[in-house]
């Protein structure tokens, strides 16, 4: 009676599950082992998929601007993910506070996360426009003289990342915001009953205890920033993109510009591959720094 209790119990699960099950496998699953099979073959959309092997693989591995767009990539990674986490943790710590009207700048600091990024570059491109852009005009009050940001292959990319880490601020200071809130708050008035001053306290007990928050903020940051796409599609000026062009873009352009499937899957599967590989690590490397207590 109790297995037959345990598979009726279990075809319920399944019943309920299974919108979101064939789901996954449609819209996830399958794609996703499509586009591995893929990468054996050279399709270009339009005639039959020819069997290549590992060809595109052997193509990538000697592919220069791949490896240039691969370079731009961990560059934006490099500088966007350590940036965007220690703003957006001084600004979770300025946002946790009790002041006065604190809810409203809540709500500001979202904005840019919920806002178009064709709006979003707009707005950066006047920003950064060497001209009459409001960046140079700020350098200029100051005695400095601004570079072309996106008119210069070897500046677009910082502006790119400097709007990447605009708009994704918000994002990170909500894991934050919400991690601080976690923290109780007996740790905080045993620490004062000890004499612990604000920093020994942000020290020894707030920054301990957000590392959970601050590991899921990390992942989620290097994920989003191996994925780069939208502002190196829609910022530089066209001369710039030699300094810009990242490996979705590349991916992009060799499926739907060139109608090289094979080879663009190919290129996803080694994106898949470092992304899982620095999440791994990130895992194993978590026990070191990670803190579920004090």
């Amino acid at each position: 009676m109790a297995g037959n209790h345990g598979i009726h119990k279990w075809k319920w699960v399944i019943f309920f599950l299974s919108p979101s099950l064939i789901g996954l496998l449609v819209f996830m699953v399958g794609p996703l082992l499509y586009s591995l099979r893929l990468t054996l073959y050279d399709w270009n959309l339009l005639s039959d998929p020819v069997y290549v092997g590992l060809d595109n693989f052997k193509d990538l591995y000697h592919d220069a601007e791949f490896w240039a767009s691969f370079k731009h990539t961990l560059t934006y990674i490099a500088i966007y993910t350590p940036s965007v986490l220690a703003l957006a943790l001084g600004v979770s710590l300025l946002l946790n506070r009790p002041l006065r009207g604190v809810a409203f700048f809540r709500a500001v600091s979202f904005v840019p996360v919920v806002s178009s990024w064709v709006v979003v570059s707009l707005m950066w491109k006047w920003i950064f426009n060497p001209r009459y852009g409001l960046l140079n005009y700020a350098l200029a009050q100051i005695g400095i003289t601004g570079p072309n940001w996106l008119f210069d292959p070897d500046t677009a990319l910082y502006a790119i990342i400097i709007a990447g880490i605009w708009k994704d601020i918000g994002f990170i200071t909500v894991m934050f915001l919400s991690g601080l809130q976690g923290i109780d708050e007996s740790y905080y008035e045993a620490a004062k009953i000890d004499g612990a001053q604000m920093l020994q306290r942000l020290r020894h007990i707030t920054l301990p205890l957000l590392t959970p928050t601050t590991f899921f903020a990390l992942i989620i940051s290097l994920i989003n920033s191996f994925q780069v796409f939208e502002q190196a599609w829609l910022m530089p000026e066209d001369y710039a993109r030699t300094g810009t062009s990242v490996v979705v873009e590349q991916i992009v352009n060799y499926a739907f510009r060139y109608n090289r499937m094979g080879y663009a899957a190919a290129m996803s599967w080694v994106l898949f591959a470092a992304i899982f590989a620095i999440t791994i690590v990130q895992i194993r490397l978590q026990k070191r720094w990670v803190h579920y207590d004090l």
